[in-house]
């Protein structure tokens, strides 16, 4: 199962609503307010592709905490926070650029890692950028070493 973990911040005390991992819901603006790189992970604690990934995202999540954003929503328990994503398997990774663009990939990196980016029909305008299924720790840290975490 996904755990909480609440990170103090020596400057701020709790900084729970940027430390919190597993949520119900995901707010974009919220998350792009943040100016922050950010992973929004949907899974479910009764995927079993899921669970074998679970030990890379905690990792990324306390590892991160200050540089990078990872969020976790069980789509399982939470059926509508997925609804405005393009989530077609579990688990899939949403990616976002600090300044709140989808995260555009190197071709290098795109070769490596399968990444899918969505764009509105209409105005092509760029939307998401989706990995499916798990990756491996050294490639979460690729991914977000490109994104700009130091």
């Amino acid at each position: 199962m996904f755990i909480y973990k609440e990170v103090k911040d020596s400057n701020s005390g709790t900084d729970a609503e940027v430390a919190g991992f597993e949520v119900t819901s995901i707010d974009l603006e919220e998350l792009k307010s943040y100016n922050l790189p950010f992973v929004i992970d949907f899974g479910s604690d009764s995927c079993q592709p899921c669970k074998a990934f679970e030990p890379v995202l905690i990792q990324i999540n306390e590892e991160m905490q200050g540089k990078a954003i990872v969020r976790y929503v069980d789509v399982w328990k939470y059926t509508s926070a997925a609804d405005n994503f393009p989530v077609q398997v579990i688990p899939t990774q949403v990616f976002y650029t600090a300044d709140g663009k989808p995260f555009v990939p190197s071709e290098e990196l795109a070769s490596e890692i399968d990444f899918t980016l969505y764009s509105d029909e209409t105005t092509e305008e760029h939307l998401f950028t989706v990995h499916e299924g798990g990756l491996t720790l050294e490639q979460m840290y690729t991914i977000l070493a490109e994104m700009g975490v130091e």
